[in-house]
């Protein structure tokens, strides 16, 4: 009996660290640099054996960056290419139209709470500024946003991304040479109050000129209008468009062994990357006294929306368990929270979606880029928090006429926020301007904004996991589990944690056929040849 009971045991501990095994050991990750940095604090460590530190974190953000590329144009090519037309134009439409709702219901929560727990009273500005300057106005920033939509340079736009500077040009006084005449009221070096001749020289005039320019940062937005441009035209080319719809195919599953080796490596790099973040924090008891309760107001917000709103549109709509179907995106949430970048995550939310929720695998190829790129519902959130937050602080009173404004602004500028950390720093400009707010107090929240980008980035991250099931539950007809087109059933091998492939097509009734590229090539050309 007793044998018995230990073989139960061992099989359920050996199926637990099979499933849940990278999860356990991410959160601990999480948990074990937090305390780790903490502790580190007391050391007062150089900023360079800081950057020493954090290396192994680094080395986790570079392998998650080097994927995106790759990921994001062999997904939507191959995935768009072999969409019929009308399924494709469906599936956009809902995709997008979901999106914009779900991000302008996120504002709307953001507004409700701040307007109701008021975080700026009583809370001062003074001392909080970084200094004056102009700053991008917001028609600079919208026509930038559309100018990286259509790049001028396609291989520039892997590593850049358009950007206006602006410019100051000071004009030199005109000096008109008459004197002016000041009364001085008596003091100790001039006891008699006589009056003293002076030639006062006004301050110089400044002009700010815009200029273009360029940032370090790669064009997300312009590689996904290009790469579903050409999956669509590839899906119309029929026969000739086969050999590079093949490539594409091959290159998305390259990657995606490349992801299911390389996340072993996560917990790793997660406890040095989140521990060397706590390293470079000023002094966290200052912080949480002056934004302590601008950083509840958004919690608050990214909460209501992600764990209640956002599981009630996909129960809503589905008729399904959402808290099921989030339990299989924890590792990709606990990556966003250690990484603070959607783009960077897109790799294991591809990978939960496929492999624990069984998402339909075109879905996902063309939801989750995406939504990468324009779903950002916790930015939304919080750049309409932080607007309201700025207003506060300055005593600035706002109709009902600029929460609209700010609300739609919001919803629109966080499309334009790159899903990299701390972007919504970025957009937030073209927010304050829509009402008439400065711009120079972004610096009011930049001392917290680091911690609050990781929490947005999971808020991302869920609904674009959340958006794929859903359209894949609208969508259902359009793509049947049986349909000519092969369809890849992605299964975890518990010992090394690598894909097998299993192709079923319904001429075997679901019956698992030998892994062949021949016959993918030819499944692939017959199914673009049946749309031409």
């Amino acid at each position: 009996m007793a044998s018995i009971f230990s073989v139960s045991v061992r099989e359920y501990v050996k199926d637990y660290i099979r499933q849940n095994g990278l999860l356990t050991l991410s959160v601990l990750a999480v948990i074990t640099g937090c305390v780790l940095g903490f502790t580190l604090r007391d050391l007062d460590l150089s900023t360079q054996a800081k950057i020493y530190f954090s290396f192994p974190g680094e080395l986790l953000m570079r392998i998650l960056k080097m994927l995106i590329l790759p990921l994001i144009t062999s997904s939507l090519m191959s995935g768009l290419s072999s969409m019929e037309s009308k399924a494709c134009c469906r599936m956009g439409v809902l995709t997008v139209t979901y999106y914009l709702w779900t991000t302008f219901v996120a504002v709307v929560v953001g507004i409700i709470l701040v307007l109701i727990i008021k975080p700026g009273y009583g809370t001062h500005a003074e001392g909080s500024r970084l200094g004056g300057g102009q700053v991008i106005t917001s028609a600079d920033a919208l026509l930038d946003l559309v100018r990286n939509m259509i790049p001028s340079n396609l291989i520039e736009a892997t590593f850049q991304q358009y950007k206006t500077d602006i410019i100051p040009i000071m004009k030199t006084p005109v000096n008109t040479g008459r004197p002016n005449f000041v009364y001085l009221m008596p003091d100790e070096e001039n006891p008699k109050g006589r009056t003293v001749l002076l030639e006062l020289t006004p301050p110089p005039d400044i002009e700010y000129k815009t200029r273009p320019s360029s940032s370090q940062q790669m064009n997300v937005l312009g590689i996904v209008i290009f790469s579903a441009t050409m999956g669509l035209l590839l899906g119309k080319m029929g026969e000739r468009g086969v050999p590079l719809v093949n490539v594409c195919q091959c290159i998305n599953e390259c990657v995606m062994k490349i992801i299911n080796a390389a996340v072993w490596y996560f917990p790793f790099g997660i406890i040095f990357l989140v521990a060397g973040k706590i390293l470079d924090m000023s002094d966290p008891s200052t912080l949480g006294k002056k934004l302590g309760w601008y950083g509840v107001t958004v919690m608050a917000g990214l909460f209501v929306h992600g764990l209640i709103l956002l599981p009630f549109f996909y129960f809503i709509l589905t008729w399904k368990n959402p808290f099921t179907y989030i339990r299989g995106l924890l590792q990709a949430m606990v990556i966003a929270l250690a990484t603070s970048s959607s783009s960077a995550t897109l790799p294991i939310t591809m990978k939960c979606l496929l492999e624990n929720c069984r998402v339909d695998r075109q879905i996902a190829r063309f939801v989750l880029p995406v939504g990468a790129t324009i779903n950002m519902d916790g930015t939304a959130l919080y750049e309409a928090v932080a607007a309201i937050f700025i207003a506060q602080v300055n005593d600035y009173e706002l109709d009902f006429g600029q929460l609209v404004t700010i609300s739609i602004t919001a919803t629109a500028a966080s499309i334009g926020a790159a899903g990299i950390p701390q972007a919504g720093l970025v957009t937030m400009v073209i927010v304050l301007s829509s009402v008439g707010l400065p711009a120079d107090d972004i610096t009011l929240i930049v001392a917290i904004d680091w911690i609050l980008d990781r929490f947005r980035t999971m808020i991302n991250v869920l609904g674009d996991a959340l958006a794929a099931g859903i359209i894949g539950h609208l969508c259902r007809k359009d793509f049947p589990p049986d349909r000519t087109s092969v369809s890849h059933i992605m299964e975890m091998d518990g010992n090394h944690g690598f894909e097998s492939h299993k192709t079923y097509t319904n001429k075997t009734k679901l019956k698992p056929a030998a892994r062949d590229d021949t016959l993918m090539c030819k499944d692939t050309k017959r199914s673009l040849c049946a749309r031409n």
